[in-house]
């Protein structure tokens, strides 16, 4: 089964679906009989160890993303190829290149639903665009042989908007990376605070849908006893004087020493399609304060962390200090057990290897692998 993997979404310093696609490429060389092939934006054409590159212009002011304008480049990669099936993973030019590749190679076209794309477009461009992009999304996703979407919360999104064979397949954690063991007792120091500080602590990209005025508004209501640690680019500069800030992309090695290392992590976005660094948090063993929206309330059960309204610093307040008072520890261990129970990444690639076998009408891998 030759498997290939083509998005725009994939930068040096991308999140999810980068880490999504590394994780699934470096899974998937150890099956007998699967070769994968990922097929990403780069300045010209080259290929290693199964990564080709198709020739792409930078976006302006992109942090290194690429946003390919013709559909040829793409579609003769995928000719040279001559996969048994192809993943779409986002929603522009590279999705109808594998539509248009379908038609020449006779092949299966699954879609991976990885952003909410009308969503997007209205916090960034405004409402007035909404219904044009739904029935965008219409059009494209209900062209795809299956569609795969990260939660439930985005499944539902896409089948109210009229999209067939929708299924709902998670996302996994790289549970070596993020472990408890990687703790630094001296975090803490290193930050100038004293030990009986609460440390909280957000990574991620200081985009508008993260929220971050809730967390910093959140944290001038908790006071001095706690201490918000902002971790990635484009974070707010201004901010309160029990708030430090790392501004910029950070390695997962030291995300995951940064994570562990924090009493809990917080998060107000209200419009995640399924929150990667929860779950990177919950795996290095630390709990989780989050709103109660999107994908949240599927990914954290109440052993792991609480949740609380959207966009309302006080009740973010009032749920972190119900955290440290019903015992965040305990919280953090079964946070840990949790995620190894149910996102190890073997367990995500196989779950895709049962959607590519569905569509192909194949069990081969399956056995080849057992």
């Amino acid at each position: 089964m030759h498997i290939a993997d083509m998005t725009m979404f994939y930068a040096p310093a991308s999140g999810g679906v980068r880490t999504y696609l590394d994780a699934k490429h470096c899974r998937l060389a150890h099956f007998p009989g699967v070769q994968h092939s990922l097929l990403i934006p780069g300045p010209d054409v080259s290929h290693l160890d199964g990564v080709y590159r198709v020739p792409s212009p930078p976006l302006p002011f992109g942090n290194g993303y690429r946003f390919p304008l013709r559909v040829a480049p793409w579609r003769k990669a995928l000719r040279d190829l001559q996969p048994d099936l192809i993943e779409a993973g986002d929603p522009y030019l590279t999705a109808w290149a594998a539509l248009d590749a379908r038609r020449q190679l006779d092949v299966p076209v699954i879609g991976f639903y990885h952003s909410d794309l009308p969503l997007l477009v209205s916090n960034r461009i405004g409402t007035w665009l909404g219904t044009n992009v739904e029935n965008y999304v219409t059009k494209l996703y209900g062209n795809f042989d299956r569609v795969l979407a990260p939660s439930t919360a985005m499944a539902e999104k896409l089948r109210h908007l009229g999209v067939k064979n929708v299924y709902v397949q998670p996302l996994g954690v790289d549970l070596q990376t993020f472990d408890p063991s990687r703790r630094d007792a001296g975090l803490k120091a290193e930050l100038g605070l004293s030990e009986d500080t609460h440390l909280l602590i957000f990574a991620g990209r200081g985009s508008r849908e993260k929220n971050l005025g809730v967390l910093l508004d959140c944290l001038k209501l908790l006071g001095q006893q706690y201490h918000l640690l902002l971790v990635g680019s484009h974070m707010p500069t201004a901010v309160p004087e029990n708030v430090s800030v790392i501004n910029h992309f950070c390695p997962a090695v030291e995300v995951a020493r940064l994570l562990a290392s924090a009493d809990a992590l917080v998060h107000a976005g209200d419009q995640e399609t399924f929150g990667l660094v929860v779950l990177e948090a919950m795996a290095s063993g630390t709990p989780v304060v989050a709103v109660d929206a999107g994908a949240f309330r599927e990914i954290i059960p109440q052993t792991c962390g609480l949740l609380c309204q959207a966009n309302h610093p006080k009740a973010m307040a009032a749920a972190v200090r119900q955290l440290f008072r019903s015992g965040a520890r305990e919280k953090g261990a079964a946070a840990r057990l949790h995620v190894e129970q149910h996102y190890a990444w073997d367990a995500v690639v196989a779950g895709l290897l049962g959607h590519y076998q569905a569509v192909l009408g194949t069990t081969t891998a399956a056995h080849a692998h057992g």
